[in-house]
């Protein structure tokens, strides 16, 4: 649970940006709202949800694919790994995005020993590809140079 909130208070952290991008704001306030579902799932893993069942989560993950397609279609081409970095909203994203796989884990361990959605788990991986998607859309936006790994 606290790394599910870590994750929260840090896209709050993106959406305190004075850089941050507005077409990507709304759907950071929605992920906010649905990181704070999934913690109180996870402090009660039996609870029966009316309006957000897994099918909510599964379907939340679809969202996030088409979202990655259309900023994809926008962004150059990557060719090489980037380091993480940028401007200040997209090295926050950078940031989340590594924190929501900590998550991830985390919450893999966890399944090892208490029940945790399925639904959730494919939400949260595929949270951290949009997260990494939106860095670069938000690099993109601020006119800020991707830097490649020199390996």
């Amino acid at each position: 649970i606290g790394s599910v909130d870590e994750l929260n208070a840090l896209i709050g952290v993106v959406l305190s940006s004075k850089y941050q991008v507005a077409s990507i704001k709304r759907e950071l306030i929605q992920i906010q709202n649905d990181l704070f579902l999934i913690g109180s799932l996870l402090a009660a893993p039996n609870t029966k949800y009316k309006i957000h069942d897994t099918k909510y989560f599964s379907e939340r993950a679809l969202e996030f694919e088409k979202q990655i397609d259309n900023m994809t279609r926008q962004l150059p081409r990557l060719m090489n790994f980037i380091l993480p970095g940028g401007g200040e909203a997209g090295a926050t994203l950078h940031l989340a995005r590594t924190v929501c796989r900590r998550a991830e884990r985390v919450l893999v361990s966890l399944s090892r020993n208490q029940r945790v959605r399925p639904s959730i788990l494919i939400y949260i991986n595929r949270l951290s590809d949009l997260l990494f998607t939106m860095a670069r859309f938000a690099n993109l936006k601020e006119k800020k140079k991707e830097t490649i790994w020199k390996g």
